[in-house]
């Protein structure tokens, strides 16, 4: 069973069901069905036209949904619509699918919360995870956003904003490792910046461009997490940095910052250090004095900790760090490098364990256990 076909092919099908009248809910029940269909079918009888075949059963299993439903007979009128065998011409609709999903009647974060599950792909853990909010929370908060498209026609798209955030979110899940759409996101990203003229878009391509430069170099052969600072920089991309690069120039040039341009921008002066020594975390912190500004966000005040570490001492970086929440993600493996930086291995080696208890992932996980080790170890020679 090729599942990054069935994947590949998901938005394309939701977006058939949702043209021809299905509300998005109903849509989206319609196409998982199709999904459990054909990996039981396909094995044993794979279609000549994968997309097709789960057009005709998602509509299918939609119509059955409708028919059962008595406040929805209307529907049963559109049975000699249903779609023609053979061949469905090929088509990518999964841009146009995350716009019909920023729907206007949604807020911005409900609008992404409903286009990651649905699209994207994301499990409501790993978006919960990216929102910061406990798993129940947010299952409700996709709940609702389906209850609130149910039944609304699909005639005005959403913002450029809320489509963005949708796609930076879903290149950060890729990015991890957990869900490999890293590549995905950085193609849709593309194809908006080919059809919208805003900086932030291009901002945005800059930034995952820049990232993905990176990506060769994150893990080491055995899928052990590398630290920037310890990352072979000869094998980073040069040409995606230089477009990177290129491209963020065009859109500071316009002179309407904003957080993905500013990203950019850290992002680029790291990529623009031959060694980790060479980095100019002088202007990275003004990079991330103008993102608090620009977002007054908690995760970007913990990064900024860091940076001032780097750039006027750990002590300088820990006294940034006593004025955020302890329980944001990752503050205690923040505070754990500033601690160890400080000269304090006690208390870091102590810090890296609680974070490595608190990691979102195995590979952070790992990374934090063997850094308390490591401490630990030295404390007893």
């Amino acid at each position: 069973m090729d599942e990054v076909l069935l994947r590949s092919l998901t938005p394309s099908v939701l977006t058939v069901l949702v043209r021809r009248g299905a509300d998005f809910a109903a849509a989206e029940d319609a196409v998982q069905e199709a999904l459990v269909e054909a990996v039981r079918v396909w094995p044993t009888d794979p279609p000549r036209d994968a997309k097709g075949w789960l057009v005709t059963v998602a509509w299918r299993k939609f119509l059955d949904a409708a028919r059962a439903d008595t406040a929805r007979r209307r529907r049963e009128d559109l049975v000699e619509e249903e779609p023609a065998p053979g061949p469905t011409p090929a088509a990518d609709d999964t841009l146009q699918l995350y716009f019909l999903c920023a729907h206007p009647s949604l807020t911005p974060s409900s609008a992404v919360a409903l286009t990651l599950r649905a699209v994207g792909g994301l499990t409501t853990r790993q978006i919960a995870q990216a929102y910061l909010v406990p798993e129940a929370t947010m299952a409700q908060r996709i709940s609702r956003a389906k209850r609130t498209v149910s039944g609304v026609r699909f005639d005005r798209s959403g913002d450029v904003a809320t489509v963005l955030r949708v796609l930076y979110l879903v290149f950060n899940e890729g990015y991890s490792g957990d869900v490999d759409l890293a590549a995905e996101a950085i193609r849709l990203t593309r194809q908006l910046a080919a059809q919208a003229d805003h900086p932030e878009v291009a901002g945005l391509l800059a930034l995952m461009l820049l990232h993905h430069a990176r990506r060769a170099t994150r893990t080491a052969p055995d899928g052990t997490l590398v630290p920037l600072a310890e990352q072979d920089r000869t094998r980073w991309d040069t040409a995606s940095i230089a477009e990177g690069v290129g491209i963020l120039q065009a859109a500071l040039a316009r002179d309407r910052l904003g957080e993905f341009q500013a990203q950019a921008a850290i992002a680029a002066l790291h990529a623009d250090a031959p060694t980790p020594q060479d980095t100019d975390w002088v202007q990275i912190v003004e990079w991330y004095d103008e993102l608090v500004r620009l977002t007054d966000s908690p995760v970007v005040r913990l990064n900024r900790a860091v940076a001032v570490g780097e750039a006027d001492g750990p002590r300088a970086g820990l006294a940034a760090l006593a004025a955020l929440d302890d329980s944001l993600p990752r503050h205690a493996a923040v505070a754990a490098y500033l601690h160890e930086r400080d000269g304090d291995l006690t208390t870091a080696a102590r810090l890296y364990a609680e974070a490595a208890h608190k990691a979102p992932n195995l590979a952070e996980r790992d990374h934090l256990t063997r850094q308390a080790a490591r401490l630990n170890t030295r404390r007893c020679r």
